[in-house]
């Protein structure tokens, strides 16, 4: 416990500088985008109409006076009104969100259950045939834009097959392809990243004892590899489901899918200050609550990280 604190300390103090950094970087990346008051209004407005948008949504202060009001909204959970929708921008993505986290969680789940045996097997199967073409597979599930797999599968499975629908957002016929478009570069990263770390511990001295033994290799494999290869293959399938959430955006793309990468895509053409910068600010949250909950987790596990 005493070693617990200050590597928590260290870990919470990080997640705040980055998600500080996150904040900074979408308020300028926004600016830089252009004005949006020319989008609210006809092409024809007067000038003293443009002008007083721009005062009515605080857009004709200094720039530091914007991001000072910015940061203490922030603090305060306010991310301002949506210049598209006429609403609180955190509304407006709380509504999206559940659809990316549906996505995102059938996709992790989906990754996970496959990949985990797969790279176990493979590491079983050294060198064989089935181990060569599971990892093919995976180097081309890791190496294939996200994009492609999506036109790829819609293709395939929707207008050839005509199995699952090509879009939309209803039943689970609408989200097999979106979560297998999702998930494909999670599952092959968990995959290779398994088989690695199972082949590192099969190589112990303590596995060719266990074996000297006479215990069996489902036993050897279930009761001291699985156990000391968990620590890598945790820590890489935790980060892969934030990982997911930022990959979200092409695959809502492609299949539409009502979540908050396309609703940020969208309001990124809109100029939509607010919910744009909500909608990262989200992701950034749910991506660095992740990896401390992966800092914490692995703490536990390994004694060692605590020390470091």
């Amino acid at each position: 416990m005493r070693g617990l604190l200050p590597f928590l300390s260290q870990r919470l103090l990080r997640a705040l500088i980055a998600l500080w950094l996150v904040s900074t970087v979408v308020f300028v990346v926004m600016r830089l985008s252009g004005d949006p008051v020319p989008l609210l209004l006809p092409p024809d407005a007067p000038t003293s109409e443009i002008m007083r948008v721009r005062k009515d949504l605080g857009l004709d202060r200094p720039l530091p006076v914007q991001y000072a009001v910015f940061l203490k909204n922030i603090v305060r959970g306010d991310f301002g009104r949506s210049l598209h929708f006429r609403e609180p921008a955190f509304s407006v993505v709380r509504g999206y969100l559940g659809a990316t986290l549906e996505l995102g969680l059938t996709a992790f789940f989906f990754a996970a259950l496959v990949a985990v045996p797969v790279g176990l097997l493979s590491a079983m199967k050294r060198n064989t045939l089935l181990d060569q073409a599971a990892m093919g597979v995976a180097l081309i599930g890791q190496s294939a834009p996200t994009f492609f797999l999506g036109i790829l599968f819609i293709l395939l499975l929707s207008l050839k097959a005509d199995l699952f629908p090509t879009s939309g957002r209803g039943d689970w016929k609408n989200l097999v392809l979106p979560a297998m478009t999702l998930g494909a570069f999670t599952m092959a990263s968990i995959a290779r990243l398994t088989r690695s770390a199972v082949l590192e511990v099969l190589r112990a001295d303590y596995i060719r004892t266990a074996r000297a033994k006479g215990l069996g290799e489902v036993m050897v494999v279930a009761k001291h590899t699985l156990r000391n290869a968990a620590i890598p293959i945790v820590t890489i399938t935790a980060l892969q489901f934030g990982t997911l959430l930022g990959g979200a955006v092409v695959t809502e793309t492609v299949f539409s899918w009502p979540g908050i990468g396309r609703l940020a895509v969208q309001s990124i053409y809109n100029r939509d200050y607010p919910v744009v910068q909500c909608t990262v600010f989200i992701a950034a949250v749910l991506f660095i609550v992740i990896n401390f909950a992966v800092d914490l987790l692995y703490g536990f596990l390994d004694p060692r990280a605590r020390a470091g």
